[in-house]
């Protein structure tokens, strides 16, 4: 039972990083109906600019932060660049364009920090594990979920309270309707891919912090996608739930079920599960489902 308990306030914490993750999907989703692709490398990046500030002397949290900042601007760069004339364009078009986008973004990291596994040196948190009755918690996954929970929340009440917020909801519902009271479609776009690329780039950080950051790290883009497709597309509480609980199911994977088939079944149980799950409820549990009437 130790195991068990252990196996899931583990997965709980690791489930709010991919949360935070997929609330990037979402949004791009919610406000342009397009899947990104390129998420992963956003990841990636976000992740290896926190650590280029840090390597350099800087205060961990002031690192976070002029992540976020670069994070907003490349999001903005990269949708009036790549995306901006694409609006009103085929759906499948504007999702092959972030196909592309994400071997750009993969091989521009490449480029400039290589593929070797680098560490957060000094460590950002303590290895002292803290011990809550029997359960034994590393402190790097607690404060990076309590991390996490925080942004969720900021960026939540972004969307509900903040005139921006508004027109991104409003866009999202319906863009006819949003446009004729004077919402810039091309606004909430670019505002879309911001908060984005700033959400996967601290994502990105806080993984790294758990297991070290290379290449690898632009997976989490495709891990992250059962989480979303468990919650609703288009549901941003949903982003948080689904991450919870494929935190929580690749966590008591690893734990039970690599002992009697070796070979990373954490990695592909999401998968399976979100296969298995969309025979029942195809939309998602809380996506928004779409009815014609003929």
């Amino acid at each position: 039972m130790e195991l068990f308990f252990m196996t899931i306030t583990t997965g709980i914490m690791v489930g709010g990083i991919y949360a935070l993750v997929a609330l990037g999907w979402v949004l791009i989703y919610k406000c342009s109906g397009v899947l990104n692709l390129a998420m992963g490398e956003m990841t990636l990046i976000g992740a290896y600019v926190s650590l280029s500030f840090y390597s350099m002397g800087v205060p961990f949290l002031l690192a976070l932060a002029f992540s976020l900042i670069i994070g907003f601007v490349l999001g903005i760069l990269t949708e009036r660049i790549f995306l901006d004339k694409l609006i009103g364009e085929p759906v499948l078009t504007v999702i092959m364009v972030t196909v592309g986008l994400s071997f750009f973004f993969k091989g521009t990291v490449e480029f400039i920090w290589g593929t070797d596994t680098r560490v957060f040196d000094p460590p950002v948190f303590s290895i002292e594990p803290i011990h809550v009755g029997p359960l034994i918690i590393g402190q790097v996954y607690l404060w990076s979920f309590i991390a996490a929970m925080i942004l969720l929340v900021v960026f939540v009440c972004f969307f509900k309270y903040t005139r921006w917020g508004l027109a991104m909801q409003a866009t999202a519902d319906d863009e006819m309707a949003a446009l004729s009271v004077g919402v810039s479609a091309r606004f909430v776009y670019a505002t879309a891919w911001a908060i984005a690329f700033m959400a996967a780039g601290v994502g990105g950080t806080l993984l790294g912090n758990i297991n070290g950051l290379n290449i690898s790290v632009g997976y989490l883009g495709l891990l992250v996608l059962p989480a979303v497709v468990l919650g609703g597309l288009n549901s941003v509480p949903g982003a948080i739930v689904g991450g919870i609980i494929i935190g929580v199911l690749q966590n008591l994977c690893g734990a039970y079920l690599d002992r009697y088939f070796p070979g990373a079944v954490k990695e592909i149980a999401p998968f399976v599960f979100m296969a298995i799950f969309l025979l029942f409820k195809p939309y998602g549990l809380w996506g928004w489902e779409r009815i014609e009437r003929v």
